[in-house]
């Protein structure tokens, strides 16, 4: 860590504690974590579930994981720095986010979720404070510390994501969930932007059911079978609600983002659209540039004009042979479907290259710019419709509103 000289603290909390850097040989600010726990393996490291799935996330709404570097027994995260989550700024507002703001904030957390659940995993534990930002210009996913695998087998516990975020399956003690509390946690974030408070502050679990209710109304066994199962498993009784408009609650949201939040906020999980799907509504179409600065910089470039094309002509020399990987395809196009695999075959070996086959004395280290491709170089390989370049540096403020169980916490 003597490549990094740290300059003030940024936060602490149960598992680690968050400094502001900067690196002595670029002069970039960083955030480096600090785990509280020690570890004695690098292979103990390189199974958090954190480092697992950040390592295989590069896209501008997902923050980046630099370096991981373990030395004489203490475990450092070097994450890309930004200035604040969404949760201070919405704190710091003195009057409502207009539409046009909240739609692109909007836009790149799906944006982000999207590329997450594409490669595998869900977060679990979406909440303004994990959703960092420059400003409403520039947001990113972060703390992917209860982040699982799409397609590990259930159970899974029942206590994830801070409560006013839960979605009814996990409140009422499911054990089979999946990404889909991704998507209520987005409509109950989305709902938040809109007025500056939360949708669903509940004291409890209870309570929180209580007002998911109020707003939603009492769910039917037509509406929600598997959430009448699991009331009855817990000896839970429905209150008998009638459903609260949405636009009377929210009345500065047009109707395209109230539709995109009714939806976002099924109860069965099984109608909440994909993270995918929810891009594709009308509410995101309406003539206005999306995402990150860099994008909607290069929306406004013009193109560079197109040669006229060339007459057909004979070729002059034998075409090079085309190298083929698996199913006869070229390998520039196997290199982009088997981004996922080149990692997880480089986690499996242990055989990073981010570190020397000799290294120094209780110091291991892995980083995105010495892996199998460098980070940047996963751009070129990516799908147009989920990648955005990464912008600004960024990192992880957490307040203290977040955790437990207590009245009225999160």
């Amino acid at each position: 860590m003597n490549r990094y000289a740290a300059l003030r603290q940024l936060g602490d909390g149960t598992y680690g504690s968050v400094s502001l850097s900067r690196s002595l040989e670029s002069g970039e600010l960083v955030a480096v974590k600090k785990m509280k726990k020690k570890f004695y393996s690098w292979e103990e490291c390189m199974n958090l579930r954190e480092v697992k799935s950040l390592k295989k996330l590069n896209h501008a709404n997902v923050i980046k994981l630099k370096e991981v570097i373990r030395e004489n027994d203490h475990l450092y995260f070097v994450f890309e720095y930004m200035k604040e989550n969404l949760y201070q700024l919405m704190k710091e507002r003195t009057r409502l986010f207009p539409e046009s703001a909240v739609r692109n904030i909007m836009f790149q957390i799906l944006q982000g979720l999207t590329f997450i659940h594409k490669h595998g995993f869900f977060h679990r534990d979406l909440k303004p404070e994990n959703l960092l930002c420059m400003g409403p210009e520039l947001v990113k996913i972060a703390d992917f510390g209860l982040a699982r695998e799409i397609r590990s087998q259930p159970p899974y516990t029942d206590y994830v994501s801070t409560r006013w975020y839960r979605a009814p399956e996990v409140l009422l003690r499911s054990t089979s969930y999946n990404s889909p509390i991704d998507q209520w946690a987005v409509g109950c974030i989305m709902a938040e932007l809109y007025t500056l408070r939360p949708l669903f502050p509940g004291s409890s679990e209870v309570d929180t059911i209580f007002k998911v209710c109020q707003v939603l109304g009492t769910p039917t066994k037509n509406d929600w079978p598997e959430g009448h199962h699991l009331a009855a498993a817990m000896n839970f009784r429905w209150p008998q609600c009638v459903p609260t408009s949405l636009r009377c609650l929210i009345p500065n949201a047009s109707a395209e983002a109230i539709q995109l939040m009714r939806d976002l906020l099924q109860w069965d999980p099984k109608k909440r659209p994909a993270a995918g799907q929810a891009l594709r509504f009308s509410y995101f179409y309406v003539g206005q540039a999306l995402g990150t600065p860099k994008q909607i910089l290069d929306q406004g470039r013009p193109q560079a004009p197109q040669a006229p094309p060339l007459r057909p002509q004979a070729p002059q020399f034998a075409p090079a042979p085309c190298i083929l990987g698996d199913r006869g395809r070229p390998l520039r196009c196997l290199l982009k479907t088997s981004r996922t695999n080149l990692f997880l075959q480089e986690s499996e070996n242990a055989n990073f290259s981010g570190y020397q086959p000799k290294p120094k004395a209780g110091r291991r280290r892995w980083s995105h710019a010495t892996g199998v491709l460098k980070g940047d170089e996963w751009d070129d390989f990516e799908d147009v419709e989920t990648t955005l370049a990464v912008v600004g540096k960024s990192s992880h403020n957490s307040e203290v509103r977040r955790h437990g169980d207590g009245a009225l916490s999160r």
